[in-house]
Parts: C-alpha cells; structure tokens; sequence
C-alpha cells in the first residue's frame, strides 16, 4: 500500500459514501484492497459494510439520517401522491432511500438497522404511507343451498366407490 511504512497497521477502514450514487452498489471501504474492492462489488460479503472503527456515533447519525429522509421526500413528490401506496411506482426511490441510511449509518461506525435508524424510517413511513392500508378480504361460507352438495357429493362418491371395490372383491372370476 503506498502512503505506508513497512510494518505500520493498515489506515482503519470507513464507509466510502461515493459509492451511495451509485445506487449502494460498489461500495468501498478505506484501506481494501482490489480484491477486497472487487469481492465487495460483486455481492458475495454481508450486509452491514465495513467493519467500524471507534464505536457508534449516534448523534451524528441522527444528524446525517434526515439527509436521505430530505433525498428521499424530494424523489416521492415527483409521484403522484395518489401512487404512493404502488411500490411498482416508487420501489427504485425508496432502495436509494434504504441504501442512504445503510452508508451513513456505517459511515459513523453503527450497525444497520438498529433501533434509531429503525425509529427514523419509521417516521418517514407514517409520511408517506400512512394512508396505504392492507384491503384484507373477509372470507364467509357459501350459502347453504351451495355449501350441503359441495360436502354430500364427494362424501357419497366416495362411499360409493368403496362398496364398489368391496363388491367387485367378492366376484373376482366375473368380467364387467
């Protein structure tokens, strides 16, 4: 690594948030190497980012959370507000959204989600979505004129079919 004495620890490793614009996707962490980078891009390490240094900042996570809130507000009021309970009409805003608060939380050395970051998004749900309901469907029974044959008639059929078998047991030597 150039910059580096032989012999000294490597530069603690943080967040690099240019990789937020492009979508959360080729991120990189301070001190990788181009395999690390390269294994990093592909997809094949755990979420959670890099490893953190110095512990959780949770104050300037707070400060830096309503940041991707503000992108993300900015990008809903280009869809129609009757849209918004269409995730079709909104997913790629809110995975840059989801993306943004996964680097700045890492960025300051927390683990993502956690209980604040959960609280924030929270909030920007009651926003947004508070008016998108689940229509659950109330399920009855037929009525009974519909109910009594879709019951009796697989119930004799089957009835039926055993005292068949059973008949047709007993007179083995016969051909239909």
């Amino acid at each position: 690594m150039s910059g580096q004495r032989a012999g000294a620890a490597p530069a603690p490793r943080s967040r690099d948030v240019a990789g937020l614009a492009a979508g959360g996707l080729g991120m990189a962490c301070q001190g990788d190497t181009p395999s690390e980078l390269r294994r990093r891009r592909s997809g094949s390490h755990f979420a959670g980012g890099c490893p953190r240094v110095g512990g959780c900042n949770e104050t300037r996570m707070l400060e830096k959370l309503p940041l991707c809130g503000k992108a993300f507000a900015d990008m809903m009021h280009k869809v129609d507000v009757w849209k918004w309970c269409n995730l079709s009409e909104f997913i790629v805003y809110y995975e840059t959204f989801t993306n943004c608060t996964e680097v700045e939380t890492n960025v300051v050395g927390c683990y993502w989600p956690n209980p604040l970051a959960q609280g924030f998004i929270s909030g920007v749900h009651r926003q947004f979505f508070a008016n998108c309901t689940v229509d659950r469907t109330h399920w009855e029974d037929p009525p009974d004129e519909v109910l009594i044959p879709l019951i009796a008639v697989p119930v004799l059929l089957t009835v039926a079919m055993a005292g068949l078998v059973v008949w047709r047991s007993k007179r083995p030597d016969q051909l239909l």
